[in-house]
């Protein structure tokens, strides 16, 4: 289900400038108050609430700076950016891995955007360019820690769900019920994917792929990924290396990929 997260930043800073607006409000109110009309009571638990107020503003004020620093900035046309080299180590391959075009994502599974791009946008680029053997697909982990509690487990429970050969289905059960990523819900998720549960959960215990997805995150950030979903676009060599020619941030619609997508192989 789509998420209006502009509209849910702005109910955010309303809600929270209503709180700020109490605080002062609270804070003048001390302040015009006779001291005589104040026990020394009432004092220290005027001054506590009001500590307790700027502690909960500067709270909400950095979920709101979190919140905007995760969204795609995107207006739906590719960066052409510079120097810029990935690697398909420690992605989910899709496509032929002798193809050359390669398309890079950068993913979390508890973001509203990549929702919305894997539901609207993946499958027909899966269907027009991966399974036609034009691309080659790989799928990376960066999942916003900051905002986004769940990510990274689930990130962990598509990796050791692929080791049952099952990553696919996982995949798309996470962005299906991205509500509900809690650990619990991942084990579900193993038992109604069918896979060895304990050996899934052996997996997840372990941490085995954490490194792995930090890598991703730091390749991504040295890229100058801020947000998800984030995309790259590049020519691989016989290393594995990916000269990115075209860059995207956001759920764009297939029409920016395609045409992207089209003016790199016509001009090969």
């Amino acid at each position: 289900m789509y998420i209006n997260f502009i509209g849910l930043v702005k109910c955010n800073i309303k809600i929270n400038m209503r709180r700020i607006i109490a605080v002062f409000t609270a804070a003048f109110l001390f302040q015009v108050t006779p001291s005589f009309a104040r026990s020394d009571k009432m004092l220290e638990n005027e001054i506590a609430a009001l500590k307790e107020g700027q502690k909960a503003i500067q709270k909400d004020l950095q979920e709101i700076k979190n919140i905007l620093r995760s969204q795609p900035q995107g207006n739906g046309k590719p960066h052409v950016p510079q120097n810029i080299v990935l690697s398909v180590e420690g992605g989910e391959l899709q496509g032929n891995k002798n193809t050359k075009l390669t398309l890079i994502e950068y993913t979390d599974f508890q973001c509203p955007f990549c929702g919305k791009y894997v539901h609207d946008t993946y499958p027909i680029i899966k269907q027009d360019f991966i399974n036609t053997g034009k691309l080659k697909y790989v799928r990376k982990d960066f999942p916003l820690e900051s905002i986004h509690p769940y990510a990274f487990k689930a990130a962990e429970a598509s990796h050791c769900a692929q080791e049952q050969t099952k990553g696919a289905e996982m995949h798309k059960h996470l962005f299906d019920n991205q509500g509900q990523l809690s650990p619990a819900n991942l084990l579900e998720y193993a038992k109604v994917l069918a896979l060895d549960v304990d050996d899934f959960q052996k997996c997840m215990d372990s941490g085995k792929y954490a490194l792995q997805i930090r890598k991703n995150i730091t390749e991504a950030q040295s890229a100058g990924v801020t947000g998800t979903p984030s995309f790259f676009l590049g020519t691989s060599d016989i290393s594995g290396k990916i000269k990115v020619v075209r860059s995207f941030t956001g759920a764009q619609p297939f029409s920016s990929f395609k045409a992207a997508i089209d003016e790199v192989l016509n001009n090969r």
